[in-house]
């Protein structure tokens, strides 16, 4: 018997996770947090499973709202094998440590603030895992290849293949056998873009039974006025025109490092100023360190650069905050510089402290790089709204707001529509996951106006699967 259950990212773009049984066995494809209002709440809920029965998890990629959970699952008695690539398998401890070390930080604010206002929070004052909860997954994670079968049972094995979102992600393939014959089911994970600097090309294929697909921008395409490069350029120079600071929440996971990429190449030829820039994110700093050693895992042109002796995330001014302290310097300085910082939905982390200084300043430019999930405070002050909370305390929107789109790592509608394309004929079924609820169903009304059989499951929603 072949059935799925989806536990996540339905109908909003956090806490991917699904339930494969197969074979007789009982597989997780990734266990994500969840960042978004209003389904916070489902991070401090039981799985709706037996965690202990599950036999093993495959990890598409590192992020949090494909990993962020598994510590909880390992806590709720999950002791099977992780499966992912070598480089998320070396970036999952420092993702999830820095997670763990933030929900301790976050409880104890937390716990001070209710007792100061004498009332009780709606969870209990205590972190969703803690740095020991992390430690206790670090000796499951086994590491796959690309293109290399991995056995997980009689009759079901695994491939991982290149999804191209951020270094080291990837698709899963799963053979099962069922009733005499090979089932061949896709996970796509998340798909990024084609002919991006440093990672790769996401894989495509020409055959599958059934496809489990994201659709965060399944309605529409990266759009920006001028090439990424150029328009970011273009801000840097009209803010530091206008002396204001140009802040860029940024995830710390490939949009850091794409972010310095890009900011190295226009100061060394000399298009923006040399001014002062700060990544301040011990995460970011630590994660541009796998980068650097392993540049095998990138794109050609990240490659040719460090065989010509330079180093493609560094550049005269750049200067990578480890310390609280010198965080808060930053605030003090005169004049114009570049600063990113996490988180980059805005939800935690010291990108909250720099919009505090500077989102009442119209001199100043928020940039955003990355997607902004609803519910957000990221989300909010990209929607304009007139004056946001940070920290209990409201402040008024006066700074300049940009975005640009070709920042992000994941696939526009054209090259989700065109990845689907290379099956020579369409799967029995494609589900169409990690989207908001109205960009998932009109990606899917208009691929059912093209004879696929696709459908939008709702949260918790169950299938066996029957093929022909």
């Amino acid at each position: 018997m072949l059935n799925i259950r989806f536990l996540g990212a339905n109908h909003q773009v956090t806490g991917s996770c699904y339930l494969l049984e197969a074979a007789g066995r009982s597989l997780l494809v990734d266990c994500g947090l969840y960042q978004e209002r209003p389904y916070l709440e489902r991070n401090w809920d039981p799985f709706p499973f037996a965690a202990e029965q599950m036999d093993a998890l495959l990890l598409t990629h590192a992020h949090l709202d494909h990993s962020g959970l598994i510590p909880k699952l390992a806590r709720e008695g999950f002791q099977g094998r992780i499966l992912t690539t070598a480089v998320s398998a070396e970036l999952l401890p420092i993702i999830l440590k820095d997670a763990a070390h933030l929900q301790e930080e976050d409880a104890a604010y937390k716990k001070k603030r209710h007792q100061k206002e004498g009332r009780q929070g709606p969870h209990p004052e205590a972190p969703l895992y803690t740095g020991a909860d992390v430690e206790k997954i670090l000796p499951l994670i086994e590491t796959a290849a690309y293109g290399k079968i991995v056995p997980l049972a009689p009759s079901l094995s695994a491939v991982f293949h290149d999804a191209g979102h951020i270094l080291g992600s990837s698709m899963i393939e799963v053979l099962a056998g069922e009733n005499g014959k090979t089932v061949r089911i896709i996970f796509s994970g998340d798909m990024g873009q084609w002919n991006k600097p440093l990672v790769r090309d996401p894989s495509v294929f020409d055959a599958a039974d059934i496809v489990v697909m994201e659709s965060t921008y399944g309605d529409r395409d990266h759009r920006d006025p001028m090439d990424t490069e150029t328009l970011l350029a273009k801000i840097i120079n009209e803010t530091v025109g206008a002396g204001g600071n140009i802040v860029i929440p940024t995830f710390a996971l490939d949009r850091a490092q794409e972010l310095l990429y890009h900011l190295s190449r226009l100061i060394r030829t000399n298009r923006i100023p040399r001014l002062m820039s700060f990544l301040d994110s011990p995460m970011a700093a630590e994660i541009t360190g796998v980068f650097e050693r392993h540049p095998e895992f990138l794109d050609e042109e990240a490659v040719e650069l460090f065989r010509s002796g330079q180093n493609p995330f560094r550049f005269p001014g750049l200067k990578m905050i480890r310390s609280s302290e010198e965080s808060r310097a930053i605030n003090r300085i005169k004049g114009s510089c570049i600063i990113l910082a996490g988180s980059g939905m805005c939800t935690g982390g010291r990108i909250k402290h720099h919009l505090v200084q500077n989102i009442s300043r119209a001199e100043s430019t928020i940039l955003f790089v990355g997607y902004q999930a609803r519910g957000t405070l990221g989300r909010q002050i990209l929607d304009r709204a007139a004056e946001v909370r940070i920290f209990g305390r409201l402040f008024p929107v006066r700074a300049r707001l940009e975005e640009i789109h070709g920042f992000s790592a994941h696939a526009g509608q054209t090259a989700l529509h065109d990845w689907l394309g290379h099956f020579r004929q369409h799967p029995s079924y494609l589900f169409l996951t990690h989207g908001e609820r109205e960009v998932s169903r009109g990606f899917a009304e208009r691929l059912q106006k093209e004879g696929w059989n696709v459908h939008v499951p709702d949260y918790g929603e169950q299938w066996e699967l029957k093929l022909s």
